[in-house]
C-alpha cells in the first residue's frame, strides 16, 4: 500500500516519464531558485530529489530577480526521446517558452532554447518519423498546437487551436500521447482551485479533429467532502507491468469553513483503468491504495538536520528570486552557513533567505544562529507579503508578522550574547483561543505556529508568541505556492551552525 501524496508539500504541476525501470518527475517552482525540482523513483511511490533542472542563473531566459510572487517558472513537461531527456517550460515573467535537454537526468542540463510561441504549460510529443508537436495553453484561453524543431525551437507549423475541453474555465496543462492507434490529449480545466478537473479527448491525428471522452471530466473532487481537493494538472505513465498510472496535483485543506491549504499543491498518484472502448477510467484519488506491481524501492529520507559541512547545498534548499552573488557562503566560516544582507527587512530587496518546503502539517524547525552584529532568524514564508519570523538582533529576540499591508512586532524578549537556538513549531490542534463570540473554544485556522527561544521542551519555557496559520494560507494570501521555512538575514552577516526540520505526530482529536 502507499499513502497519498507521494511527494508532499509545495510540489505542483507534476510531469513524469519512464525510461526502462526508472521514473523521472519534475514540478513547477515559480519564483524560487534553483528551478524545477527533479525526482527519481523506481516504483512511482518513493521519490528522491536528485537535483534541479535549472540550477544556473544563466539557464533562465530572464533571471528570477525579475519575477513576482507566484510568477517565474510554470508547469514543466519532462519527456525522454532519442536518447535524451527534454524539459519544456514557461518563464511567465520573461523569456516565454523554452526547452532544455540533458543526456542524464542528473545533468548538466543545457542552456535554454527559446520557442516562439505565446502561452503557458507547453508539452512535447513525437511521431514515429520524428515530427515534434508542442501543445500549450494559448493566450486566448484554449489549447493550441504547433509543430516545432526541438533542436532550434523554430515553429514549423501553426500554432492552431485544437480541442479545449468541456466548456469549463481555463483549459490548460495539455499532454499529448500516442497510445495504440489513437492520439490522446489530456488537459486540466475548471481552474486550479476547488473546481479543478481532468478531461481528455482523442483523435487519429495530432491535428484533430478531437472527440471528447464521454465521461468528461474524468476526474474532479469538486463539490465532494473528499479530504483531497483541487485535483487536476495530470500526466500519464505506463509501468513496466503494463499498468497505467496518473500523477496529478491536489491539496489537503484544513480548518473551519471555508477550509484552507497551507502546504501548497502537492503531487498525488492514482491508478488508471481502460474500458473496452479505449477510454481511461478514473476513480477518486485515494488517500491509500495498492501500490504498483513489482519491487518496492524506498529511498533515503532527506536528513532531518543539516550541519552545513558539505561543499554544496543539498538540492532541496531554495531561495526566492535567485541568490545574489555573495549573499551566502559555506566556506567563509567552515561548518557554518553564512548569510549576508543589506536589509533592512524581509519586505525589502536586500534580504537573503534560504529555506525548504514545509511538507508536514505538524512539524518542528530549529536552527542555531549566531547573529553577531547582524540581524536574522527563522521565517515561515508564503510570499513576500505573508510571512512570520522569529528574529535575533541587538541583544533580543522578536517575533514579527507580515500579513498583507500590515507588519507588526508581536513579542520581544532579551536574549544572551552568542549562539541562540530558535524554534518554530507548527501544530494542527494546539489552537489559539477563539475570538470573542465564538463558542467552539477553537480557531477557524488550520494550524498554530509557535515561536520559541531555547528548547521548547525545557521546563518553564513558554513560546514567545503563537500565531494563527490561516494568514499563511493560499486562500488568504492567494497565489500558486506553499509554505517555505528557512533561515534569513536582513542586516550584516548572520551565521547558522545547523538547521533541523522534524515532522511530529499529529495531535489526537
Amino acid at each position: 500500500m502507499y499513502d497519498n501524496p507521494v511527494i508532499s508539500g509545495f510540489h505542483p504541476d507534476p510531469s513524469v516519464c519512464r525510461v526502462g525501470d526508472d521514473y523521472y518527475l519534475v514540478c513547477s517552482s515559480f519564483e524560487y531558485f534553483p528551478g524545477l525540482p527533479l525526482f527519481h523513483s523506481k516504483d512511482l511511490v518513493h521519490w528522491q530529489q536528485i537535483g534541479n533542472v535549472l540550477d544556473r542563473p544563466g539557464q533562465l531566459p530572464l533571471p528570477l530577480p525579475g519575477a513576482k510572487a507566484s510568477g517565474g517558472l510554470y508547469a514543466p513537461t519532462i519527456r525522454h526521446h532519442d536518447g535524451r531527456f527534454w524539459v519544456v517550460n514557461t518563464n511567465i515573467d520573461g523569456g516565454g517558452n523554452f526547452l532544455v535537454t540533458a543526456e542524464r537526468p542528473e545533468g548538466p542540463w543545457s542552456d535554454p532554447v527559446r520557442i516562439d510561441l505565446t502561452g503557458i504549460d507547453p508539452d512535447l510529443a513525437w511521431e514515429e518519423d520524428g515530427t515534434c508537436w508542442c501543445a500549450f495553453s494559448g493566450p486566448a484561453g484554449g489549447i493550441n498546437m504547433a509543430r516545432i524543431d526541438p533542436a532550434t525551437g523554430k515553429v514549423l507549423e501553426g500554432p492552431f487551436p485544437t480541442w479545449s475541453g468541456t466548456g469549463l474555465k481555463f483549459p490548460e496543462a495539455p499532454h499529448l500521447y500516442r497510445i495504440g492507434d489513437w492520439w490522446y490529449l489530456l488537459i486540466a480545466e475548471g481552474g486550479t482551485e476547488r473546481g479543478h478537473s481532468v478531461s481528455l479527448a482523442r483523435s487519429r491525428s495530432p491535428r484533430g479533429p478531437w472527440e471528447g471522452a464521454p465521461g468528461n471530466p474524468l476526474l474532479s473532487h469538486s463539490g465532494t467532502s473528499h479530504p483531497i481537493q483541487n485535483t487536476g494538472h495530470a500526466d500519464l505513465v505506463q509501468a513496466p507491468d503494463g499498468s497505467w498510472w496518473m500523477v496529478l496535483l491536489g491539496v489537503r485543506p484544513r480548518g473551519f469553513t471555508p477550509d484552507v491549504h497551507v502546504l501548497g499543491r502537492e503531487t498525488f498518484l492514482t491508478p488508471v483503468e481502460w474500458d473496452e472502448d479505449g477510454w481511461p477510467v478514473l476513480a477518486p484519488v485515494p488517500e491509500r491504495h495498492a501500490a504498483p506491481g513489482g519491487a518496492w524501492h524506498p529511498v533515503p529520507d532527506v536528513p532531518a538536520r543539516d550541519d552545513f559541512d558539505a561543499p554544496a547545498l543539498a538540492p532541496h534548499w531554495i531561495s526566492p528570486f535567485a541568490r545574489p552573488e555573495g549573499s551566502w557562503s559555506l566556506t567563509e566560516r567552515p561548518g557554518r552557513l553564512l548569510l549576508t544582507a543589506t536589509g533592512p527587512t524581509l519586505d525589502s530587496p536586500g534580504h537573503t533567505f534560504l529555506g525548504r518546503r514545509q511538507q508536514h502539517h505538524d512539524c518542528r524547525v530549529t536552527a542555531e544562529i549566531d547573529p553577531g552584529t547582524g540581524r536574522g532568524g527563522l521565517c515561515v514564508r508564503l510570499d513576500e507579503a505573508h510571512h512570520y519570523e522569529v528574529e535575533a538582533a541587538d541583544g533580543e529576540v522578536a517575533v514579527l508578522a507580515r500579513i498583507g499591508p500590515l507588519r507588526q512586532t508581536v513579542a520581544r524578549r532579551p536574549a544572551p550574547a552568542g549562539p541562540l537556538r530558535l524554534t518554530v513549531t507548527i501544530r494542527t490542534r494546539d489552537l489559539v483561543p477563539a475570538s470573542p463570540g465564538l463558542t467552539d473554544g477553537g480557531t477557524t485556522g488550520p494550524d498554530t505556529l509557535a515561536f520559541w527561544l531555547g528548547d521548547p521542551a525545557a521546563p518553564d519555557n513558554r513560546p514567545l508568541a503563537e500565531l494563527d496559520g490561516r494568514y499563511l494560507s493560499t486562500e488568504v494570501a492567494c497565489g500558486f505556492t506553499g509554505r517555505v521555512i528557512g533561515m534569513y538575514a536582513t542586516e550584516g552577516q548572520v551565521a547558522f551552525d545547523w538547521y533541523e526540520y522534524v515532522p511530529v505526530p499529529a495531535p489526537s482529536s
